[in-house]
């Protein structure tokens, strides 16, 4: 068997670090027991020729052999279906989970990228600034539902699956928020998805890239 690639980068600002998008695929890696090795990136200086692994030049982008993967939700239900852990073996249960795999990155991660986008880098945009009451109402509505649907259980079916390895990827984006914290329900279900070793160990993992990439004029 060829070894995976997984592209990512070598650092990124703080506001960002624990956050960039291989950190999903690398916690899929992780629980499913599959190595990997990674093919570290400039963020601001893409290799020449990287477009025809990822086409629109952003990380990961997932190397085995000769097949060639590119998109975080894609590649993560690509290892899901190697792993038991990831995804049950019943059909049903397996849609079920593919269901909240495609929630998370459709419904739930658009209202909070946007969001994201408003504090992260149009906070001293005027125009901007009106549009976030509207938007953190959005958000709010999506976070409502998702607890609605928990209502007492651990995880968002019977057991954890690929569908909350995303889900909680993207609750992770509103760490600059109290939306979240303000949750008990929902703060609990996230600590207990990050709780687990194999996103401890992805976490680890991407984090010590950058602290060993970081030189004084990026601190």
């Amino acid at each position: 068997m060829s070894a995976i690639k997984l592209s990512a980068y070598r650092w990124v600002p703080p506001f960002a670090q624990g956050l960039v998008r291989d950190l999903r695929v690398r916690w899929a890696l992780e629980e499913a027991g599959l190595p990997y090795e990674e093919r570290l990136l400039d963020f601001r200086d893409k290799p020449e020729g990287y477009r025809r692994l990822q086409p629109f030049g952003q990380v990961p982008a997932f190397e085995e052999g000769a097949l060639v993967l590119f998109e975080s939700g894609a590649i993560v239900q690509h290892i899901a279906e190697r792993s038991s852990v990831l995804l049950p073996p019943d059909p049903s249960e397996r849609a079920r989970a593919t269901s909240w795999m495609f929630a998370a990155l459709n419904t739930v991660e658009p209202p909070i990228m946007f969001l994201v986008q408003i504090d992260l880098k149009f906070a001293d945009d005027a125009a901007a600034m009106r549009l976030r009451e509207g938007a953190v109402d959005a958000v709010k509505g999506r976070l409502e539902s998702v607890v609605a649907w928990l209502d007492g259980r651990d995880y968002l079916e019977d057991r954890f699956t690929a569908g909350d390895l995303l889900m909680a990827a993207v609750l992770r984006m509103l760490r600059h928020t109290d939306l979240v914290a303000s949750i008990p329900a929902l703060a609990a279900y996230l600590s207990r998805c990050e709780a687990r070793p194999a996103f401890r160990k992805a976490l680890a993992a991407q984090m010590a890239v950058f602290a060993a990439n970081a030189a004084p004029t990026q601190l």
